[in-house]
């Protein structure tokens, strides 16, 4: 069982085997010396992650010894011959999905709504006073309503954020991850599976985030802000893989290529993270902070917390 999400540096107090306080201190000063740190949303304060029910307590987190790997159709019976859990079992090819997870070489996860509990550009709009209506672009974009580079621009024209915008905002408002996913990540570095974040977010607000999950920060794809010699907007990188729509799959193909993987998994929430199979093998739907039904539709497994996976993780080493 992994214990109710605690602030992060607990957390990582919980953990000095893999990273220490001063790594976390570098992450919380990766902008400047102001100081912000992640956190874990407790459960009883969380509007969108509740308690866990007595349902989400099924499964351990603690590593177990672990087995061959049997074919998707009996790893999914397995959990279909168990209590049902707190997300039920969804999706288009659910053997597929578990499968592919327990034979992982790698996992690449999408941050807003999925490894944090929100939309970074949403927390930065709301900061500056903009929040309505730049929500309505994310929207648009997450359900796939709109190509995701028109939704960045129009995003970053209304709110055009400054070196010292963003410092401010992770002061005022520090990112919260979503229950389980440090969990989950451990447990998946721990067997030996590559962890990537692939993310149509902020390089700036992301890679505090993965400073502290232990994720290497050239497993990080992600977009840039362009600043000018003041500190103010400038614009975003077009280069990066993920500034574009498809970016998400050209990001994967890239990964894919460059460490020559033969199976990948994507996590995600959002209609770009769905874009991503192919070229990684599965798509996990995370339904954890919002639930989208296009992106539901479209998942191998489509889950609700981290559970599940994190008890297929710690059965089964990748091949």
């Amino acid at each position: 069982m992994f214990p109710a999400p605690a602030p992060i540096l607990a957390t990582t107090a919980r953990r000095f085997a893999l990273r220490s306080l001063p790594s976390l201190a570098a992450a919380q000063q990766s902008l400047t010396q102001s100081s912000f740190f992640i956190a874990t949303l407790p459960p009883s304060r969380n509007p969108i992650n509740p308690a866990p029910s007595t349902a989400m307590r099924l499964y351990s987190s603690t590593p177990q010894p672990q087995s061959p790997i049997p074919d998707g159709n009996s790893i999914l019976a397995s959990y279909q011959q168990q209590p049902t859990s707190s997300s039920p079992l969804m999706g288009n090819n659910i053997s597929l999905a578990m499968e592919t997870l327990a034979r992982a070489n790698a996992v690449c996860f999408d941050v807003d709504s999925t490894v944090i509990t929100e939309e970074g550009i949403d927390v930065l709009a709301d900061t500056l006073g903009k929040g309505p209506e730049v929500s309505a672009w994310t929207s648009k974009a997450m359900d796939g309503n709109i190509k995701f580079e028109d939704a960045l621009a129009a995003r970053l024209d209304i709110i055009r954020p400054s070196r010292k915008d963003i410092e401010k905002c992770l002061e005022m408002h520090p990112l919260r991850l979503s229950p389980g996913v440090d969990t989950l990540v451990e447990a998946l570095q721990k067997r030996g599976t590559e962890v990537f974040l692939v993310s149509g977010g902020f390089r700036l607000m992301i890679e505090p985030v993965a400073e502290v999950l232990g994720v290497k920060k050239d497993h990080v794809y992600a977009n840039t802000i362009l600043f000018d010699e003041s500190g103010n907007y400038a614009g975003f990188d077009a280069t990066e893989p993920t500034s574009a729509d498809q970016g998400k799959p050209k990001a994967l193909r890239m990964i894919k290529e460059k460490y020559g993987f033969e199976k990948m998994v994507m996590v995600g929430d959002g209609a770009t993270d769905a874009q991503a199979c192919p070229p990684a093998d599965a798509f996990i739907g995370f339904g954890g902070v919002v639930v989208r039904e296009a992106v539901k539709e479209k998942a191998c497994w489509f889950v609700e917390d981290f559970e599940m996976m994190i008890d297929i993780v710690n059965k089964y080493r990748s091949t």
